[in-house]
């Protein structure tokens, strides 16, 4: 969800840029960067991967995948299951929450971020006339 002071320069980015595709707006609407939305719609497209497996995918190095995973299920954009192995042992398979539920999140987050501003402003002034 939205910190208690967001950074407007990422929604300034995407008003002032062209016009944004869903991975341009998710990265400004939840403050991740553009590999963090790629690794997304790749989970979107191959739902239980693993690391490894998004990390061939994506040409990637498995710890930045990592870190792509650890942000998107901190945001609520992904889920981990482990999977137990034959051999033992056990690996975790991620899947992208679903695109309509992706999409409300991108909704409250940016609803909060409005209230937030609506607060901002009407708070100026009122510190010089207290």
């Amino acid at each position: 969800m939205v910190s208690a002071d967001p950074d407007p320069q990422r929604f300034r980015d995407l008003m002032v840029g062209g016009e944004p595709g869903f991975e341009g707006v998710m990265t400004c609407v939840f403050g991740i960067q553009t590999h963090e939305s790629r690794t997304y719609l790749m989970l979107l497209e191959n739902p239980g991967s693993t690391v490894a497996e998004l990390a061939d995918k994506m040409e990637r190095d498995r710890s930045n995948v990592n870190r792509s995973l650890a942000t998107l299920l901190d945001k609520g954009l992904a889920m981990r299951e482990r999977r137990l192995l034959d051999g033992g042992g056990h690996v975790y398979q991620y899947t992208a929450t679903n695109l309509p539920e992706a999409r409300e999140l991108m909704h409250e987050t940016l609803d909060e971020w409005a209230a937030y501003v609506h607060n901002r402003i009407d708070e100026f002034g009122e510190e010089t006339q207290a």
